[in-house]
């Protein structure tokens, strides 16, 4: 038999169709790209409107007659308070529950003969089951009992507690990614575990510490029950809830919300901008094998 040229029209290669495969993923790329800046888009503007041409104007127009009073207000009203508030309930809950996710990670995956250690993991696994909304009274009676109601440590104890299991989960997966012949060696040079815990698997999952740093750091920031339940003086605010200030009894005022929102968002920008290559390492990380 002879073998048929189709020519080079009717020729598909495996480079051909990855080509066409990736337009298509970047016009969906694009497309998300474009439902998500147009919310951010819509907040921004708004925040430079007033409260009297935002219920007359275009919704998505740019304001006529830009003013800064709405951001004026939003720090008038103890916006530096409720933004230290949720800074010190973030740090004070991420650094703790990511320390003790790391060596715990760290203790599973180098003991994994051991029955005690199986046993702290699958109950590690149980409290990925368990949501925050299924368990906030018991969790309010044991801040009562502890008389910390209404204070910054009732919000960072349940926040490290409900942090942890996804952490360990994530850092164990990276971990059991080190090549055991590492830790061999670590061992031959007569390194403890403590020094092999810093000194090899600290900086290999580094990219994996970052992600979930990140991921938790959002959580925390964003969170909005614990706050409402565990607290009751406005000195204890944290920033979501703060919004409830522009909130009056006949209406909101959209334009100031929208301020504080901004506002809001810029240390999560500044968060992802500092950790970004750590974090898109971190996500992408495995999917090369």
């Amino acid at each position: 038999m002879t073998a048929v040229d189709l020519g080079p029209a009717q020729r598909t290669t495996p480079r051909t169709r990855i080509m066409r495969l990736n337009w298509l993923g970047a016009t969906t790329g694009w497309l998300w790209l474009l439902v998500v800046m147009v919310p951010i888009y819509w907040v921004v503007i708004t925040s430079f409107k007033t409260q009297s041409n935002y219920f007359v104007t275009n919704t998505f127009a740019p304001p006529s007659e830009p003013t800064l009073k709405n951001y004026s207000m939003v720090v008038q009203n103890d916006f530096v308070r409720y933004f230290v508030n949720s800074v010190v309930v973030s740090v004070g809950a991420v650094v703790p529950a990511v320390t003790i996710s790391f060596m715990a990670a760290y203790a599973i995956v180098r003991g994994a003969g051991n029955r005690w250690l199986r046993s702290i993991n699958s109950l590690f696994l149980l409290g990925l089951a368990i949501p925050l909304q299924a368990v906030i009274i018991p969790v309010y009676l044991i801040i009562i009992r502890l008389q910390m109601y209404d204070t910054l440590m009732a919000i960072i104890l349940p926040s490290i507690a409900f942090a942890i299991p996804l952490s360990v989960l994530v850092l164990a997966n990276f971990i059991r990614d080190v090549p055991r012949e590492l830790f061999e060696s670590m061992r031959l040079d007569g390194a403890t575990e403590w020094g092999t815990l810093w000194r090899l698997a600290f900086p290999l999952t580094r990219p994996a510490l970052v992600t979930v740093t990140i991921y938790n750091a959002l959580a925390v920031w964003n969170g909005f029950l614990l706050p409402l339940v565990l607290t009751q003086t406005p000195e204890q605010r944290t920033m979501p809830l703060a919004l409830w200030t522009f909130q009056g009894q006949f209406g909101v005022n959209v334009p100031a919300v929208a301020a504080s929102v901004t506002l809001t968002t810029i240390p999560i920008v500044l968060l992802y901008a500092i950790g970004r290559r750590q974090l898109l390492s971190g996500l992408t990380a495995g999917f090369g094998k």
